[in-house]
């Protein structure tokens, strides 16, 4: 830290009283501002706790490409977790109901702040292509897909063969085994 700001945070006005800083007694006046200068002893410990603060904040920021993106995948699954039992309805988009797109619409939305389409083919087109189920992360997108590759389900792949969805009429969110079916795969999280 330069040592202006040091002495900036270390300034102090006080009408007449006395002030004592580690071995330094300072008297100010009633309208004067004194600046006080520290003891060797309290100058470390200042820097010492501006290097613990640097550092923790460069471990937050440190973070590797696939930390971000685990962290986010985290928040997305949250979400989508949270809405199990919610009943399916045409058209919902949350927070009581949902349909399939609905609840990727409104998973997205609550975790990230990320605003998708509301169609699950659109969706399928605004998502980045993974082209082998071996290379899906849990937050990725995983679309229900015709013999012409249009997307008519979506859910949230949540790892280990599964994914959260909201499956028909007369059903409610749940997470279910990926049955067996026309598959695409597309991811929205970035882990930039």
């Amino acid at each position: 830290m330069p040592s202006s700001l040091r002495l900036a945070r270390l300034r102090a006005v006080f009408a007449g009283t006395a002030l004592t800083v580690g071995a330094v007694l300072a008297l100010a006046p009633t309208a004067d501002a004194v600046t006080v200068r520290p003891s060797a002893q309290q100058a470390d410990s200042t820097q010492q706790a501006d290097s613990t603060q640097q550092s923790s904040s460069q471990q937050s920021s440190g973070m590797t490409a696939r930390q971000r993106f685990a962290a986010r995948a985290d928040r997305v699954l949250h979400v989508a977790s949270n809405q199990k039992g919610d009943p399916y309805r045409y058209g919902a988009a949350g927070p009581d109901s949902f349909d399939c797109s609905g609840l990727v619409y409104y998973t997205f939305r609550k975790a990230l702040g990320r605003t998708l389409p509301r169609v699950a083919n659109d969706q399928k087109r605004a998502a980045k292509r993974i082209w082998h189920r071996r290379n899906l992360r849990p937050g990725d997108l995983v679309f229900e897909v015709d013999g012409g590759g249009y997307a008519y389900h979506v859910g949230i792949y949540a790892g280990h063969g599964y994914f959260w969805h909201a499956p028909h009429s007369g059903t409610v969110v749940k997470r279910e085994h990926l049955y067996p079916s026309h598959w695409r795969f597309g991811r929205i999280i970035k882990s930039s």
